[in-house]
C-alpha cells in the first residue's frame, strides 16, 4: 500500500518536482546541524550540504523524477540565495574596494582559463570537455559549466562531468582553505578576497571565507561576484572562437547569436538587496533573518550539486581533467596569494 502510494507520488511530475526540493532542504537542514558540532563547524553548512549530497547519490541513489526539483535548487534557488545575501554587505564597501580588485579577477581568470585548458589538451582530455573544464575552474564553477556549454555544444555527459569536478574540487579547496587560515598569515581581509579571486562555486567561496568573519565573506563575495560578472564576455569569446572553427569545418553551421549566451542577471538582483541595505530600509532583525534564509537556499543548492555528481560516469570520463582541474587550482591559489600581497592586500 505504502510502496503504491510513493509510486503514485512519484508519478505524479509535480510531486516529483516537490520531492526533488523536499531532499535540498533536508539535506541542507541536515548539514547545518551537523555544522553545529565543533570540529565540523570548520567545514560549514555549505561544504556539508555538497557532501551530504555526494553520499546521498552513491547510497540511495536519485530518483529520475526527483531531478527538476533537485535542478531548479541547483539554479534557481542558487540565484535566489544570492540575491538575498545582499543584504549583507554595504555598498560603500565595494566603493573601498577599489580597482586592484576588478584586475586580480581579470588576471586570475585570463591564467586559469590557459593553463588548464592547456593542461586537459596535455592530458588528451576531450576538447569540449577540457574547455568547460577550464572555464568553471576560471570563473564560476558549475554555473560557468552550465553557461558555456551550449556554446560548444556540449553532451550532457561532459557537462555533468565538468560540473561534477568542479563541484568536487571547489569542495576540496573550500576544506583546505579553512584548515591552512590559520597559517596563511592574511588578514581578514586579504583572506577574503583570496578566496574569492581563487575559489570555484560561490557557494565554495562564501564557505571558505567564513572563518575570517563578516568582513572576508564580504570581500570575498565581491570578488567572486565581480568574477561572475565576466562570465558574459567570457562566454562571447567562446562562442565566436568555436563558432568560427566550426564554420571553417562546416560552411552550414549557424553563426552564434549574443542572445543565445545567459547573462548572469542575478547579479543586479545581489546589488539591489545591497544597495536596500546600505539605505537601511529594512530593520535588523528582518535583514538577519533574510540573511539566515540566504544561507539556507545556497546550501540547498550546494546538496543539489552534490546529488548530480555520478561517481561511475566521473571515473569513466573525467578523471584526466580533474587532473588538469586540480592542478591547475593550485596553481591558481598559489597565483592569488601571490597577487593579493602584490597589491598590497594582504
Amino acid at each position: 500500500m505504502g510502496q503504491n502510494y510513493i509510486h503514485l507520488w512519484r508519478q505524479n511530475k509535480k510531486f516529483g518536482f516537490a520531492e526533488g526540493i523536499i531532499i535540498t532542504l533536508m539535506l541542507a537542514v541536515l548539514a547545518k546541524f551537523i555544522a553545529g558540532f565543533p570540529f565540523l563547524s570548520i567545514m560549514g553548512q555549505l561544504v556539508i550540504a555538497i557532501l551530504l549530497g555526494i553520499a546521498w547519490r552513491a547510497i540511495l541513489g536519485v530518483p529520475s523524477e526527483a531531478a527538476p526539483g533537485i535542478n531548479f535548487s541547483s539554479k534557481k534557488l542558487l540565484r535566489f540565495g544570492i540575491i538575498l545575501l545582499g543584504m549583507r554587505l554595504n555598498l560603500l564597501d565595494i566603493i573601498h574596494a577599489g580597482p586592484k580588485v576588478l584586475a586580480i579577477a581579470v588576471i586570475n581568470i585570463v591564467f586559469a582559463i590557459f593553463v588548464v585548458y592547456g593542461l586537459t589538451k596535455l592530458f588528451k582530455v576531450d576538447q569540449r570537455l577540457g574547455i568547460l573544464t577550464a572555464c568553471g575552474t576560471a570563473i564560476c564553477g558549475a554555473a560557468a559549466v552550465v553557461a558555456i556549454a551550449p556554446q560548444i555544444k556540449a553532451s550532457d555527459d561532459e557537462t555533468a562531468v565538468g560540473a561534477a569536478t568542479i563541484a568536487i574540487l571547489g569542495t576540496v579547496f573550500t576544506l583546505a582553505y579553512t584548515l591552512l587560515y590559520p597559517v596563511l598569515g592574511l588578514t581578514a581581509a586579504g583572506y577574503g578576497i583570496f578566496s574569492g579571486a581563487t575559489l570555484h562555486e560561490i557557494a565554495h567561496v562564501i564557505a571558505a571565507a567564513a572563518p575570517g568573519g563578516k568582513e572576508a565573506v564580504d570581500l570575498a563575495v565581491i570578488i567572486k561576484l565581480t568574477r561572475v560578472a565576466l562570465l558574459v564576455p567570457v562566454a562571447i569569446v567562446i562562442g565566436v572562437w568555436v563558432g568560427r572553427a566550426e564554420r571553417r569545418n562546416n560552411t552550414n553551421t549557424a553563426k552564434t547569436s549574443w542572445r543565445d549566451i545567459p547573462i548572469p542577471w542575478f547579479i543586479l538582483g545581489f546589488l539591489l538587496m545591497s544597495g536596500v541595505n546600505t539605505l537601511g530600509i529594512i530593520p535588523a532583525v528582518v535583514t538577519d533573518q533574510l540573511i539566515v534564509a540566504a544561507y539556507l537556499l545556497i546550501a540547498m543548492a550546494m546538496a543539489a550539486l552534490g546529488l548530480n555528481v555520478d561517481i561511475a560516469t566521473f571515473r569513466r570520463m573525467g578523471l584526466k581533467s580533474f587532473a588538469a582541474g586540480f592542478i591547475g587550482s593550485v596553481l591558481l591559489s598559489g597565483l592569488g596569494f601571490g597577487l593579493v600581497h602584490w597589491f598590497g592586500l594582504a
